[in-house]
């Protein structure tokens, strides 16, 4: 067992995290956490303090169309589209915000409680920095918001982070596969109708969210992006065994601080304390043990928060190395190497092959990404 795994971790501030904290507007417990597992910390905070630094993607969905299509389209709206290292995930150098914010499926993202799933699928959060890209020319000023033009609308894409999509990218889902995966916390809806396309609306997919008031945003989502292969259950993750299935693949984007999302939202700064820490530590072990009980011999589980916190990311997958000794991490293909300690605690020598993106290196939200498989007996 993980008894030794204590949560959260406070480390001490000085003279250079009180600074900090005051020039970027951070609670200082974050900033000294920061400054020591954090690659080139002050770095990251000068790339957030710049809001001309935001990034937003779109995933291509394949279910309406092709990504040959949706670039001329969108090209012929004014949209400079950049590629990435995923082929159906593009850039989009000149987003339209118009009055400062752009529709999501009827609803403006805001702040979201503890309890609350994550909402950084969609990479949009309504804050009083938004990227204005457009707006200085007669071009940018004709432009529909890129949360409202036809082609959202109908689908042809899905506004998230390019971090997001990675996540569903490693569950190795070979195209229309007949495979049974599980989204154990899947409102609005990115990464399940991402699954989807990759399933080519083969196979079947429980898309599982305990908020019942976030079902209305996966419900609109799932049909605008024409998903047909998916349940959708109001139910908590914790509790998903009592469905008595087993699934091929899991992907379990856990609800967190969302330390990673400070860049779109500033409120975050100062609106976490280590209390919230700790709670979302506890949901989270108790979610992945679900999850992992779930889970088929030799099927994938793919963990993943938005937020740097080792005590929500590889303190969790160390609990569940240390209970299931048939959970294996497996190498990813994208990111920089997982924390193997962090404060006085040590992980597994294994944790360097899960993978953490940071904003001013990945040009993403910050974020983390296990991989993880139940080996045969």
């Amino acid at each position: 067992m993980d008894e030794n795994l204590n949560c959260p971790v406070l480390i001490m501030g000085n003279e250079r995290s009180r600074y900090l904290s005051e020039r970027y507007g951070y609670k200082e417990w974050m900033i000294s956490r920061f400054l020591n597992f954090i690659p080139y910390p002050e770095k990251m905070l000068d790339y957030i303090h710049d809001g001309n630094n935001i990034h937003y993607y779109i995933r291509v969905n394949t279910l309406r169309t092709n990504t040959h299509a949706l670039k001329r389209r969108l090209a012929e709206k004014g949209y400079c589209l950049s590629d990435t290292i995923l082929k159906e995930v593009f850039e989009i150098k000149n987003p339209s915000f118009g009055d400062n914010k752009i529709k999501n499926s009827g609803n403006t993202i805001a702040h979201h409680n503890n309890n609350d799933n994550n909402d950084h699928d969609d990479g949009i959060v309504k804050t009083d920095n938004d990227l204005q890209s457009g707006n200085d020319s007669d071009l940018g000023s004709k432009q529909p918001s890129i949360g409202s033009t036809i082609e959202y609308l109908k689908g042809y894409y899905y506004i998230q982070d390019l971090s997001s999509c990675i996540a569903v990218e490693e569950l190795e889902i070979q195209d229309g596969q007949d495979l049974v995966v599980l989204d154990m916390a899947a409102a609005p809806g990115g990464k399940t109708t991402h699954i989807a396309q990759k399933l080519n609306n083969n196979g079947i997919i429980f898309a599982c969210d305990s908020n019942s008031n976030r079902l209305s945003s996966l419900l609109f989502n799932l049909s605008r992006c024409f998903v047909q292969n998916t349940i959708v259950l109001n139910t908590k993750a914790e509790e998903i065994n009592k469905l008595e299935l087993q699934f091929d693949r899991i992907l379990l984007d856990a609800p967190c601080t969302c330390e990673g999302i400070v860049m779109k939202d500033k409120s975050r700064k100062k609106s976490r304390n280590l209390e919230d820490l700790e709670t979302c530590s506890k949901r989270q072990k108790k979610m992945i043990e679900s999850g992992f009980k779930a889970l088929k011999p030799n099927g994938l589980m793919i963990y993943c928060t938005c937020s740097f916190a080792p005590e929500e990311n590889e303190m969790i997958v160390q609990h569940l190395l240390s209970i299931y000794k048939d959970a294996k991490i497996e190498p990813l293909s994208y990111g920089m190497n997982g924390l193997t300690s962090f404060s006085k605690y040590q992980f597994s020598e294994k944790m360097i092959h899960t993978r953490r993106f940071y904003p001013h290196i990945h040009a993403t939200n910050g974020f983390f990404i296990a991989k993880i498989r139940k080996r045969l007996e």
